[in-house]
């Protein structure tokens, strides 16, 4: 008959098996071990191209990123940020773009989402209609809007007229051509801020809500006083992230404009004038350092928006 021998259980005193420093050191990093080559990849990703614009912004490269070239230190942005023809009308309209595309966006976008807030009939198909704008990208966006904008052609002259309105310039006007091709804008990205606005909505308690009904207050008191503070963290956020995406909006004002942003640069903003200097005069020592002004100006609002987010936390 086998016998099975069992080991007499470890007494209190027994001392344990010391775990050796490289071990505990593992054990308390390891969140940042897992994570460190995704991080590492992602880092060599944007060093290298930031470090190679950089470089290039100091010399006067030309033609070729590849043909000789000399260092010239600080000349290049002394020569971008004296030029009141180009660069800082471009700023400017990069600044009107923005401010003005996002302060629609943001507006529309909430009433759009309070209206979606609560259940109605039909509401998916008004959900889905919504965000089609979404579903197509921005060069074929803004080539759509190229043909409805046409001033011979296009659609909208021709609802015009059926109003007795004459024809209008659209994108071929030297005035007109930055705020249609930010009403484009607000008409494809709007649904956007809607997502972010309606899933905050749909977060709230409906708690203070009530409270606040049985107190009489109206809906507008509601809103101002009730939903709105509340919704601030949510709010940032949508404003932060279509923020800096309105700064870098490229392909819509290219597709609609093209080279230059229009024959008087009517919509060039940033990155058209340093897509042009790159591509059409192949100036990469005067466009690495736009690009490198343009990356500061997003680095700072981004710095501006999270300032503000922070405070509305508090």
């Amino acid at each position: 008959m086998a016998t099975t021998t069992t080991e007499p259980p470890r007494s209190a005193s027994t001392p344990t098996p010391a775990t050796p420093g490289w071990a505990r050191w593992v054990d308390d990093h390891r969140k940042w071990l897992f994570a460190a080559p995704a991080m590492a990849f992602v880092a060599a990703l944007l060093i290298f191209p930031l470090g190679w614009t950089i470089f290039l912004s100091l010399t006067d490269a030309e033609g070729s990123v590849r043909a000789e070239s000399d260092f010239v230190g600080l000349r290049n942005y002394l020569d971008v940020l004296t030029d009141t023809e180009r660069f800082w009308p471009a700023v400017g309209r990069t600044a009107t773009f923005t401010i003005v595309a996002l302060l629609f966006e943001v507006v529309l976008g909430m009433a759009i989402a309070l209206l979606l807030w609560r259940p109605f009939k039909g509401e998916r198909w008004v959900r889905v209609a919504i965000l089609l704008p979404l579903v197509a990208t921005p060069v074929a966006v803004g080539m759509m809007w190229r043909l409805i904008f046409d001033p011979n052609i296009g659609l909208a002259n021709q609802l015009l007229g059926w109003f007795g309105i004459g024809p209008q310039p659209w994108l071929a006007g030297q005035h007109s051509a930055l705020p249609t091709t930010i009403l484009i804008d607000v008409w494809q990205w709007t649904p956007m801020v809607v997502l972010i606005l309606l899933a905050g909505l749909t977060s709230l308690s409906e708690e203070p809500q009530e409270a606040a009904r049985i107190d009489g207050a109206s809906t507008w008191q509601r809103f101002r006083h009730v939903t709105l503070p509340l919704l601030t963290p949510t709010l940032t956020v949508a404003v932060l992230l279509r923020g800096i995406d309105a700064l870098k909006t490229f392909d819509i004002l290219y597709a609609t404009k093209g080279r230059g942003g229009g024959s008087f640069h009517e919509v060039e903003t940033l990155n058209v004038y340093a897509y042009g200097l790159s591509f059409d005069y192949n100036e990469y020592g005067v466009s690495s350092t736009v690009l490198i002004l343009f990356f500061l100006i997003i680095i700072g609002a981004m710095w501006a928006l999270t300032a503000r987010r922070k405070e509305a936390k508090r």
